[in-house]
């Protein structure tokens, strides 16, 4: 798997976890303390989020972060 195909499945975890906790893109980037667009860009596979940002995505969710690099599901 190549980098661009890993962070557009990270970023699909990451879609997936936010709907399912009802989470507007808004909602997340609020608790995350950045900004909306950089959180539309991770999300999309766009950029590739360091683990620092990861790991608050996954803590904002209340997920582990294995949970939400785990792309082999």
């Amino acid at each position: 798997m190549d980098k661009e195909d890993l962070c557009l499945k990270i970023g699909q975890r990451i879609r997936e976890f936010r709907m399912s906790q009802n989470l507007s893109l808004q909602e997340l980037s609020d608790k995350l303390n950045i900004e909306y667009n950089n959180l539309i860009r991770i999300e999309k596979g766009r950029t590739n989020p360091t683990v620092e940002t990861l790991y608050k995505i996954s803590q904002s969710l209340n997920i582990k972060l294995r949970d939400l690099v785990n792309v082999d599901d």
